[in-house]
Formats: structure tokens, C-alpha cells, sequence
């Protein structure tokens, strides 16, 4: 019995550290830029777009499609970035062991 307490106490201090974890990764905000930082995207830790930064030379009428496949770069390469540092918080936070098939943070 005294192995299944401790047990439930390490279970309790994981799901601390892992709440403290996503709360300074909300707060976290990351770059991710396209077109040789033509265009660059800020996104929060849950991935949420929070900025968005044109080059003035994008801007022109017959060039919306090429803004537009940019601007979708620069929020994948941001996004990727926070699914990254998650990934890595998670590694330290479990020792580097695996989370279960389909277990997601977010």
C-alpha cells in the first residue's frame, strides 16, 4: 500500500509541474517568418495567431495569392516552433519518457 501512495504522490507533483508548464507556454510567443522575413507570424502557446507583419513590397493588388501562400508559411513555421518547445517541455518534465499514443497537451 505504501508503493501505491507514493505512487499517487508522484502522479499528483506530474500533474503540477505539467499545469505550470502550460501555463508559462500560453504565455509563451514565437516567430515564424516566410519569404526571407517578408512576412512573419507571432503565435501564443496554444497557437493562437497573435501578429501578423507584412514587408510594404508585398502589398500590391496582383500579388494577394503570393501574400496570402506566404502569410500560410509564416503561421506553420510559428506553429511548429510551439509544438517543438512543447515537445521538449514534456521531455524534461517526463524524464524523456514517451506520452501515451493519442495523449495530447493541447
Amino acid at each position: 500500500m505504501k508503493d501505491f501512495t507514493n505512487m499517487m504522490k508522484q502522479a499528483q507533483q506530474l500533474q503540477s509541474r505539467m499545469a505550470e508548464m502550460q501555463a508559462e507556454l500560453e504565455q509563451m510567443e514565437l516567430h515564424g517568418t516566410a519569404g526571407a522575413g517578408l512576412v512573419t507570424v507571432t503565435l501564443n502557446g496554444k497557437g493562437e495567431m497573435k501578429a501578423l507583419k507584412l514587408d510594404e513590397s508585398l502589398v500590391k493588388p496582383d500579388e494577394t495569392e503570393i501574400l496570402e501562400d506566404l502569410i500560410v508559411a509564416a503561421h506553420n513555421d510559428a506553429k511548429s516552433k510551439i509544438e517543438g518547445a512543447m515537445q521538449d517541455k514534456m521531455k524534461a518534465l517526463t524524464g524523456g519518457l514517451p506520452l501515451p499514443p493519442g495523449l495530447k497537451l493541447f
